[in-house]
């Protein structure tokens, strides 16, 4: 069964009770109590101030290997909970990790940037827009992209990706649907370091990815080919909502719907939240030997 994405925008008192998570959630003078099983959980969003949650509800969760995403008065995702332990063969999947070549995370660097420039591509073209440059441009990465192909294919990709919109500049403090963008990519994020901590990997030791100040170098890393699914999701909505950079119910619950949405990942449609797992058992593969190709989804 696909693990689910819950989503709290209410004042909420959340606990544990015979592995169910008991949500006592407050709507004006009315107080509402559901529960849930803890393991059907994936994704968990506390997305209001006055959100509770206990230590046995919170630990629960985190050994589920639930991704715990905390947001901010602004209503946008600045953290989140993973386990410590995340598979047991995480001692040797984090040394097969760290003694990685250089040779090694440039190779698959170059995979990723391939894959990320034709799912741009593969986006353009359902939307009737030229995409030669970037077909061309993602059979030139090279190990590392050091040409810097990634680049060259966002200026080109940006401005033409949202038909509706004339000349879209993508910045993240932008006009919307810059802060569509944001949030999309930050469920995104989660899933993916989710998958990663799953694998026994460690999600701040990226392949490419450097930033001393981030801990999830490696998830941004490997969400980068996923990102043209969050933007296509994009694309829709701006066809039946109102462009606003306030992010209402209705926007936020057609964000939530990225873990469910299908990719094709190795020739078989799954839904993203089971294909970042899949691609995130290659890349531990890949670390450790036994494999040479990262399993990305093909838009």
């Amino acid at each position: 069964m696909i693990k689910r994405t819950i989503h709290f925008g209410n004042p909420a008192y959340l606990s544990l009770a015979n592995a169910q998570l008991v949500a006592e959630i407050k709507k004006g003078d009315e107080r509402i109590v559901k529960t849930l099983p803890i393991e059907d959980i994936g994704v968990l969003i506390l997305d209001h101030p006055q959100i509770s949650i206990t230590q046995g509800a919170l630990s629960a969760l985190i050994e589920n290997n639930t991704a715990v995403i905390s947001c901010n008065q602004q209503y946008m995702p600045v953290g989140m909970f993973l386990p410590l332990d995340g598979n047991v063969l995480q001692n040797e999947r984090f040394r097969a990790q760290i003694d990685a070549s250089e040779p090694l995370k440039k190779n698959l660097w170059q995979q990723t940037v391939q894959a990320k420039i034709r799912n741009q591509a593969a986006l353009l073209q359902l939307q009737g827009v030229d995409n030669s440059p970037l077909k061309i441009w993602a059979n030139e990465v090279k190990s590392g992209d050091t040409e810097n192909h990634e680049a060259r294919a966002a200026a080109w990709y940006w401005p033409r990706v949202f038909k509706q919109l004339n000349g879209f500049i993508r910045e993240r403090s932008g006009s919307a649907p810059n802060a569509w963008l944001n949030y999309g990519y930050a469920i995104l994020r989660a899933v993916v370091a989710r998958s990663l901590a799953g694998s026994g990997l460690l999600t701040t030791l990226g392949i490419h990815h450097a930033n001393k100040y981030n801990a999830y170098c490696l998830a941004d890393d490997i969400m980068e080919p996923y990102r043209p699914y969050v933007d296509k999701i994009i694309i829709e909505m701006l066809n039946k909502h109102p462009l606003q950079n306030e992010l209402n119910t209705d926007l936020k619950k057609d964000l939530l719907q990225i873990p469910a949405i299908d990719v094709s990942i190795d020739k078989e449609k799954s839904p993203l939240l089971v294909a970042v797992q899949r691609t995130t058992a290659s890349l531990a593969k890949c670390f450790e030997g036994t494999q040479r190709k990262i399993l990305y989804p093909e838009l």
